[in-house]
């Protein structure tokens, strides 16, 4: 067991910039304006069972089914540059289907935990001790109850054009993690 502060700080940015709650805070407004009420607690308790269960057997899942976890990465590398490309230039790449309860289905997974967290959580965990990630599993956890709690209050403090600018800063971040991953994993692949 080894904590260390800048792993959790890290992997930490990483998780946030990933799972960009705070540039999703127009969708959840509109799931909350669709279907009422937002399960808060729920979805982010199960978000985080998923990113911590994920963080342990994600790899032995993959080796079932044949697939090494550079190839993974490099998989999750491209789902992560077009999220930020979507960030970034304000397009939809992705269909999404509405939703008809605002429950776990559309926040746990795919929204916090979805293809993208968990290819950073595995790459995180070629790079970082477990014990750093789960925390910073948990402070994001945290942050995303936060956020979707107050997620009103914060448009209205921030405005749909602050929301944009934070959403396109994390957008580039994003951009520059997709970036890293892919070169990382492509050489140990060859």
């Amino acid at each position: 067991m080894a904590f260390d502060l800048k792993e959790v700080f890290t992997a930490g940015m990483v998780l946030f910039a990933v799972i960009d709650i705070i540039g999703n805070i127009p969708l959840v407004i509109s799931l909350r304006e669709k279907v009422g009420h937002i399960q808060s607690e729920k979805a982010s308790i199960v978000s985080g069972i998923i990113m911590i269960a994920f963080l342990f057997v994600g790899e032995e899942i993959l080796k079932l089914i044949g697939i090494d976890t550079n190839s993974f990465a490099i998989a999750g590398s491209f789902i992560i540059f077009f999220l930020a490309l979507e960030m970034v230039l304000g397009v939809n790449l992705f269909n999404n289907d509405e939703p008809d309860t605002a429950s776990i289905v559309p926040l746990a997974f795919p929204m916090i935990a979805g293809a993208g967290t968990l290819t950073s959580l595995l790459s995180l965990r070629a790079e970082y001790h477990v014990i750093n990630i789960i925390i910073a599993i948990v402070i994001n956890i945290i942050i995303v109850y936060v956020i979707l709690k107050s997620s009103s209050r914060i448009e209205k403090l921030l405005g749909r054009s602050g929301i944009n600018i934070i959403r396109k800063v994390f957008g580039v971040v994003l951009l520059a993690i997709a970036v890293k991953l892919f070169t990382s994993n492509v050489q140990q692949l060859f």
